[in-house]
């Protein structure tokens, strides 16, 4: 029977979309690929490209998560018009599922922008793409039973070379939890009438929040069976420009703001990664001294929280708790999060509004510092 979505348009047929793999652009593929080794515990699995080709590409892994890293090497690859573009950013998040050219035919009959028709590639691989908010693309990937998933087309096993970390200096990062996007003013419901319509995604969760004279809109989707989740977040025109708004300056347009990546212990994760250099952002203190009052952490302690600075909230399915990498983009317009899901299938309004204001003040900071 077809369903609809909230605007009442009929959905395309709901494919069982579920993450392959997600591409970064970057400006210097050897630091990129020893940032995420050395300080996130990433293995490199596979690589790609030569001078001829006109570019080069890793393929990293944890988990099941599988980032692959590319550089432009000749102007004419995409990847170096991205990052003239955008700095180093997400430019792909390439999408799995079971019929590529009926997923990318419905899609396209939705409205989706077609970024490269169906095509069968060694292996029994079949790809596609369309085009979503700003430069970022969605890669649709079909595979043959027992296909490995999360290695793009044309790349090569490497040798197991990387070391893995020590269980004190293990992250164990498991999956990546959800993507947020910021699009400007009056893109919100246009991205998500997209994944609705064109993809079969469906609308779970929406929050305004409001720090201050500074306000912003958000709306949550998820694939169809739930292995994809976008948190779409746009300024509020009402409200004074923030932190959304000097992301879109920054990036010059829509983007990926930061990757979730979830882990079954945030506490070991955050404490894990610290070792290995990685800098969080800090929550106030008065934040712990209410905790008590709102909420009873289970698994972790409040001292533990206080410590790490981590976040922590409660929807009707159980716990969630977070925490913001500090971003050291050159233009402050990408960082990553790491989240623990105790049963929790939303974001809580309170973590929201805390990651929000911890993301403000280190604005601030960082415009301070600037003009002295």
């Amino acid at each position: 029977m077809p369903t609809s979505s909230s605007n009442g348009v009929p959905r395309a047929p709901e494919p069982a979309l579920e993450l392959d793999y997600v591409e970064m652009y970057v400006g210097d593929l050897d630091a990129a690929t020893a940032d995420w080794t050395g300080r996130y515990a990433f293995t490199r699995v596979a690589a790609a490209g030569s001078a001829q080709q006109g570019f080069r590409s890793v393929q990293l892994r944890q988990g099941d998560i599988s980032l692959v890293l590319t550089e432009g090497t000749a102007p004419g690859h995409p990847a170096a018009g991205y990052v003239e573009a955008h700095g180093d950013g997400v430019a792909d998040i390439a999408l799995r599922c079971a019929d590529v050219r009926t997923a990318f035919a419905a899609a396209v009959r939705r409205g989706a922008r077609p970024v490269a028709e169906p095509a069968r590639h060694p292996g029994g691989v079949v790809t596609a793409a369309v085009g979503t908010f700003g430069d970022v693309v969605h890669t649709l990937v079909e595979r043959a039973p027992g296909g490995e998933p999360g290695r793009p087309v044309g790349f090569r096993a490497l040798p197991a070379a990387d070391a893995r970390p020590g269980a004190a200096d293990d992250p164990a990062l498991l999956d990546v939890d959800h993507f947020a996007v910021c699009v400007g003013v009056g893109e919100l419901d246009r991205t998500i009438a997209f994944y609705e319509q064109a993809l079969g995604f469906h609308e779970a969760f929406e929050e305004h929040i409001v720090v201050g004279e500074q306000a912003m809109l958000s709306k949550v989707v998820r694939s169809a069976v739930g292995g994809v989740t976008f948190t779409v977040i746009a300024p509020d025109p009402t409200a004074e420009p923030g932190q959304i708004d000097e992301f879109l300056a920054g990036h010059a347009g829509a983007g990926i703001q930061h990757i979730a990546l979830r882990t079954d212990d945030a506490v070991r994760a955050v404490r894990a990664l610290g070792r290995r250099g990685v800098d969080f952002l800090t929550t106030p203190g008065a934040y712990y001294d209410a905790l008590a009052d709102r909420i009873a952490p289970r698994g972790h302690t409040g001292a533990e929280l206080r410590e790490l600075g981590l976040l922590v909230d409660e929807d009707h399915a159980g716990q969630l708790f977070q925490i913001f990498t500090r971003s050291e983009h050159p233009r402050r317009t990408l960082f990553f999060e790491v989240i623990e899901r105790v049963g929790a299938r939303t974001f809580g309004s309170a973590n929201i509004k805390a990651l929000y204001e911890a993301v403000e003040v280190e604005r601030l900071r960082e415009h301070s510092g600037a003009h002295r």
